[in-house]
This record gives structure tokens, C-alpha cells and sequence, in this order.
């Protein structure tokens, strides 16, 4: 289990991997540069697409073309390149988008945090815990489920999709709620994994419930158990990995983005896509119904 470069991307920040099956290609953005990437591992062709603000993450929709999540909201990206702006979600304007995915019914689920980005791409400090996570239907209907989150990060389900797991960066925790996967409700949160190496980023669930959490500053992956042990630690060449997905056909490849923003001495690793092959496969990613 050794952790490759599969494409050195040099990404300022890169976030937001998922795997698309029906194109065989991972989609992942670029928070800083404003873009949204898709690469086909098995022929190497790549698209790239220039957002107007920062973008945190592009999803399938089952209408053609990608959803994206902007700092202002969320948007369609047509097949043909133009850019459709939809809704906001997030009404405090001090707060950007950043993790989002989609359940197993095709809703989109948004965590936001206090915009950390300035007006000429530099780092701001992140001073409140100003964010929150929200549940956008196929139709437009925005609702708020988590409030105070400081950086929101981690979306996804267990196999039997009773569970979702979300992480606040900011407050070194993941979380789980129960989750209802016909009316989209959650309830009973509380900890699943507090504290560790780094600070917990986003992760991948595999077939056997098990969570694979990207610790950013730790240059690791921590695979949790369903009970919140601690499985087993894989070092990366990338000290900011942020987010990982399982794809390929066999879903056996964990594909991992990173960041190189506000190293002094980035190395060749940091701000590429990374790679892992696995034991147990992951679970397949889900596009947006609307």
C-alpha cells in the first residue's frame, strides 16, 4: 500500500475529488485558482474550467454538464462551458462554499465556512465559527441542518447509508448523525474520531464502513473503523493532503488531492493528485438529480 504521484497537478489547493463513472474521469477543483478539473486516468486527456470566484467542488448532474459549489452559491456548469448561476445557500456573505457531495438520492450537501480567501487570492484567518451545513434538493429547497462550524469538511455516508459523517477542521473532530435516506433528515449527532495527527480534512467511506480521513499539516491518511478506532495510518509524499476518492472500475483506487498554499518549500508531492490502490473497495460516488 504505497502512496504515488498519479498526476502532478501542482495545485495551489485542490479539493473536492470524485470519481465519475460513466466518463471513467476524476473531477477534483482548485479552491485558489478558480478551477475545476477533469482528468481521464486512462488516456491522460484533462479539461480545465476558469470559475469567476473560487469553486470548492464539481458533481455530475443527472441534467448534463457539472453543479458547482462558488463561493456566492451554487451553479451549473453546461456541457458547453457557459456557467448558469442557480441558488445561494449559505445567506451569511462572509461565509464561502466548501465541502459538498451528494446522497444516495441525488441531494446536494454543502458545508460552508468564513470566507478565508482574499480579493487577490491570499490567505485570511478563519476567526469565527461562522459556517454551516446545508441539504439542497433536486427542486431548489435549501435547508439548514448544522450551524457554528467553523471549517466544514468530511461528507459521506456508511454502506447502509444510516449514517453521515462530517468533520469541523476547525474544532479537530468528525462527527456522525443519523441519517434518514428517504426524507434526507439527520439527527443524534455527536463525536466519532476527536483529535490525532493534524487536523481532519475529507474523506472516503470503503465496503466495509471504514473512513478514510485526509489529515491536513500530518501528511497522512487515517483509516477509521466504524467505531472510531483507529485502523491504520498511511504516510504521503504531500504534507496538506485534503480530500480523498475511491474510483476506477474496480473502485480499489483512492485518488487524493492536496495543497501546496502556505508552504514556504513545497516539494513535488504537495498540490498533486495522489494515488493509493486498497484492499477493500470504496463505495461509488452519486451525482446531483437536479
Amino acid at each position: 500500500m504505497q502512496p504515488v504521484v498519479a498526476l502532478a497537478a501542482r495545485n495551489i489547493l485542490g479539493e473536492g475529488p470524485h470519481w465519475d463513472a460513466d466518463t471513467a474521469a476524476l473531477l477534483w477543483v482548485d479552491i485558489v485558482a478558480r478551477e475545476v478539473h477533469r482528468w481521464h486516468p486512462a488516456t491522460g486527456a484533462r479539461q480545465r474550467w476558469i470559475m469567476p470566484e473560487s469553486v470548492s467542488a464539481a458533481i455530475p448532474r443527472c441534467g448534463g454538464g457539472l453543479v458547482v459549489t462558488l463561493a456566492s452559491g451554487v451553479a451549473f456548469l453546461e456541457q458547453d462551458g457557459a456557467l448558469r448561476r442557480w441558488i445561494g445557500a449559505d445567506p451569511d456573505t462572509g461565509n464561502r462554499a466548501n465541502e459538498a457531495r451528494c446522497d444516495a438520492a441525488g441531494r446536494l450537501w454543502l458545508g460552508t465556512m468564513q470566507n478565508n480567501i482574499g480579493p487577490d487570492r491570499e490567505d485570511l484567518p478563519v476567526t469565527r465559527a461562522s459556517g454551516g451545513l446545508f441539504r439542497i434538493g433536486p427542486d431548489g429547497s435549501c435547508t439548514r441542518w448544522a450551524a457554528d462550524v467553523g471549517i466544514a469538511n468530511t461528507l459521506c455516508w456508511s454502506p447502509d447509508g444510516r449514517l453521515l459523517y462530517f468533520a469541523d477542521t476547525l474544532a479537530n473532530r468528525i462527527d456522525a448523525f443519523d441519517f434518514d435516506a428517504v426524507t434526507g433528515a439527520l439527527s443524534n449527532r455527536r463525536p466519532f474520531a476527536e483529535g490525532g495527527p493534524g487536523a481532519p480534512d475529507g474523506s472516503a467511506i470503503d465496503t466495509e464502513g471504514c473512513l478514510w480521513n485526509a489529515r491536513w499539516g500530518a501528511g497522512r491518511l487515517i483509516r477509521f473503523r466504524p467505531d472510531g478506532s483507529i485502523d491504520r495510518e498511511v504516510p504521503l509524499p504531500a504534507i496538506q493532503p485534503t480530500s480523498c476518492a475511491f474510483g476506477n472500475a474496480d473502485l480499489r483506487t483512492l485518488y487524493i488531492t492536496s495543497a501546496r498554499v502556505g508552504l514556504e518549500q513545497p516539494g513535488e508531492a504537495d498540490g498533486a493528485v495522489l494515488s493509493l490502490r486498497t484492499e477493500v473497495p470504496g463505495l461509488p460516488a452519486h451525482g446531483f438529480a437536479g
